[in-house]
């Protein structure tokens, strides 16, 4: 943690720099230098001749995630909206694949909609009809076993009516089981319109945050297989370096500390930062460690993070 009475330790007009290689992408070639506070004054990180007292330093390379933006499914791409070097937001479209297949196929599954749905109005109507029917059944039979029981109708009479009545009842479940295999056949429509407005809005490629693109990797009408890779971009929110300090610097190190990134181009504008990560255990490990000197040949990996208010 830094002394707020205590000035930060300037910084020398050069620096040297050192070459590095590796996956991630690497911006420029940097020197970091480190400022932290420990029994009431700044202390070493690192030793580097030229340096001021209170001032630590590493070389490395300042680096930003590379993050690849590829298509969900195969097809021809349809459109690029951005080019290599453009700044590009979190949610920004910048390609679109070719949807017309899809489109074709939403336009049948919402016809198969408004089909299951006139389906499932018919049903319902039906309904009603057969309920209207098995009342006058039920209401027929009443008064024929009123008129039988007063010697008005016979027996046949009665027959005809029970049997009017199971007639009305069955095909009022009938059409009840209509109208339920016409809301299945109105749910699996709907479904297929979800799934293909889905699919169409994922042809749409976007960007999962803010950065700027660093290649483009296919152009206007190829074809690419589900997973192809379009375009890959840079994360620039989150732009960092990594160093290696000894055993005494490391612990003395805490996150938060505050840093300056002197680039190897632009020596004469320090960028700021500060310490986001201490390694708890040594990249860089002697075979046995049994002496003071040893101990002191550990090496852990301190991360330090441009502000993103900078960039």
């Amino acid at each position: 943690m830094l002394v707020p009475s205590q000035p930060e330790p300037s910084l020398p007009e050069t620096v040297p720099a050192a070459v590095y290689r590796g996956r991630r992408l690497w911006l420029a070639l940097a020197l970091v230098a480190v400022a932290g506070a420990a029994a009431g004054g700044y202390w070493w990180l690192h030793a580097a001749p030229g340096l001021p007292a209170g001032i630590a330093s590493g070389n490395g390379r300042v680096e930003a995630d590379e993050i690849d933006i590829a298509a969900k499914f195969s097809g021809r791409i349809a459109a690029l909206l951005v080019d290599e070097g453009d700044v590009v937001r979190a949610g920004q479209v910048v390609a679109r694949m070719d949807t017309q297949d899809l489109e074709m196929s939403l336009r049948k599954a919402e016809a198969q909609v408004l089909g299951a749905n006139r389906m499932l109005d018919e049903a319902r109507a039906g309904v009603e009809q057969q309920k209207a029917q098995a009342k006058l059944a039920e209401q027929q039979l009443t008064r024929s076993i009123v008129l039988v029981d007063k010697g008005y109708a016979t027996a046949e009479i009665l027959d005809q009516r029970q049997q009017q009545m199971s007639a009305a009842n069955a095909a009022l479940a009938a059409a009840n089981a209509r109208v339920g295999q016409a809301e299945q056949t109105l749910a699996a429509a709907s479904h297929d319109v979800d799934l293909y407005r889905i699919n169409i809005a994922d042809n749409s490629l976007v960007t999962p945050r803010d950065g700027r693109v660093q290649y483009r990797l296919a152009n206007v009408g190829e074809v690419i297989g589900a997973g192809g890779k379009v375009l890959t971009m840079i994360d620039t929110g989150y732009v960092y370096m990594d160093i290696f300090l000894p055993t005494a610097e490391a612990g003395r190190t805490t996150v938060g500390s505050v840093a300056r990134i002197v680039l190897d181009a632009a020596p004469q504008s320090p960028i700021p930062a500060k310490v986001v990560f201490v390694s708890g255990e040594a990249q860089f490990t002697p075979k046995t460690v049994e002496t003071k000197a040893e101990r002191d040949k550990l090496m852990f990996r301190v991360r330090v993070r441009i502000d993103p208010d900078y960039l």
